[in-house]
């Protein structure tokens, strides 16, 4: 008969400097590659108990792990006689340690010492002699980075060469903050560059509340991009719905101009912020925490804005995380959704009234294909043709009216997210 085991009494030693950052790193990075989380999704949860700029690092280091994770990968296979799994505690470590001596200016000797204790129990001398001989070999990241193999084989399919290499450029640098304005007369006193009107792209960044005119509600912070679908409806008295409205952008847009906005998301939590919103810019709008497919309005609207739920790949710049864990089954998934929202969405638009459809999407099942199934089904809709004048220098529609923006959309100016938008009216 075997004695019993004595009890484990040793306690693991409290963590030193820095090193709860990195742990918390670790925890996004296992939150979004391996349970497939979206990275702001997890920070709360990850970053637990940290201070507000170790929060901060926390997310920078895992977000920059994201943007070139191919490239990390491979640089630690290089190095390795046998390949760690995908999984292993070992190859997240070195990930954070290298992507800080390589990319964020961490020392060489802080990088590794501060993950070295992410591995207690484990294999510290692997990590620590692999990064040793990284380093010792003067390796450098590629520029710019490379997207994962299965996003590229993806997008091109859908838009070719050319694609592929305007998004390995956008992933390389942190996208510009763009501003829209309540008023466009009224400029903020702050530095930057207005590429359409109502637009300021900011020249740096600093904390966004503390920014001039933020207090007082003259602008709010919303990519180019994700402005256009509300512009596209322009200024009117009637009443318009904002489907999907959270965190409210486009709901402020539309108030600005003039509209009687209901705004619709199933969120509660997306939905506070745009009350804080609505409070801070003095705007007006019915906000309601419903289900699309359940709610419907008691009337139908003058103008509906539908920017549906989707698999957000438009937005990789900003949350590389989707280059991960965006898998075909959710891009499926996210169509079927979209198409059943869209075909609602056309039955509350009075005849006459406008309807807006888009999509923060590069992937065409969540935009072109969207168009094309609901245009062969509804003849009473047809396309607006978006005009030149009415969007950023620079920037076409497509032949058919509807406009598509893509990783290399006006690069020399900061670039745009990845977009779909279909303007469209229901015929008298």
């Amino acid at each position: 008969m075997q004695p019993p085991r004595r009890p484990n009494t040793r306690q693991s030693a409290p963590d030193g400097p820095g090193v709860p950052t990195r742990r918390a790193a670790l925890k996004l990075l296992d939150a979004v590659l391996r349970r497939g989380l979206a990275l702001e999704q997890a920070l709360d949860s990850a970053a637990q108990g940290l201070a507000p700029n170790d929060r901060g690092l926390a997310h920078a280091i895992a977000a920059e792990v994201l943007r070139r994770l191919p490239d990390l990968d491979a640089m630690i296979d290089s190095a390795t006689k046998q390949t760690l799994p995908d999984d292993a505690k070992a190859r997240f470590a070195l990930r954070i340690a290298l992507v800080q001596a390589l990319a964020l200016g961490t020392p060489g000797h802080a990088a590794i010492s501060t993950v070295l204790p992410l591995v207690d129990g484990g294999p510290r001398k692997l990590v620590h002699g692999v990064f040793g001989t990284l380093v010792r070999q003067g390796v450098t990241l590629p520029e710019p980075p490379t997207l994962p193999d299965a996003v590229a084989l993806r997008w091109h399919a859908a838009w070719g060469d050319q694609m592929i290499e305007d998004a390995e450029r956008a992933i390389a640098v942190p996208p510009p903050l763009d501003l829209t304005l309540r008023d466009p007369a009224k400029l903020p006193d702050l530095p930057g560059k207005s590429l359409m009107p109502g637009h300021l792209r900011l020249d740096e960044k600093g904390q966004v509340v503390m920014l001039d005119g933020y207090a007082e509600g003259d602008w709010w912070v919303q990519d180019l991009a994700a402005s256009l679908p509300a512009r596209l409806i322009g200024k009117g008295s009637g009443t318009a719905l904002d489907l999907c409205a959270a965190p409210g952008g486009k709901t402020l847009q539309l108030a600005a101009a003039g509209w009687q906005v209901t705004a619709v998301d199933v969120s509660e939590s997306r939905l506070a912020r745009l009350h804080e919103n609505l409070e801070r810019t003095g705007l007006n709008a019915e906000v309601v925490e419903a289900d699309l497919l359940k709610w419907k309005p008691a009337a139908p609207a003058d103008a509906v804005l539908l920017d549906a739920p989707c698999s957000a790949t438009g937005i990789f710049r900003r949350h590389p995380d989707v280059l991960h864990r965006v898998r075909p089954s959710l891009i499926r998934e996210m169509a079927e959704l979209q198409g059943k929202l869209l075909f609602r969405a056309a039955e509350w638009v009075k005849p006459g009234g406008t309807l807006v459809f888009s999509t923060c999407s590069l992937e065409p099942e969540e935009g072109e294909a969207q168009l094309a199934t609901f245009l062969k089904a509804r003849s009473d809709y047809a396309i607006v043709p978006v005009k030149p004048e009415e969007l950023p220098h620079g920037v076409m529609p497509r032949e058919d009216g509807s406009l598509r923006l893509l990783a290399g959309t006006l690069a020399d100016a900061g670039g745009l997210d990845g977009f779909f938008i279909a303007r469209l009216t229901r015929k008298a």
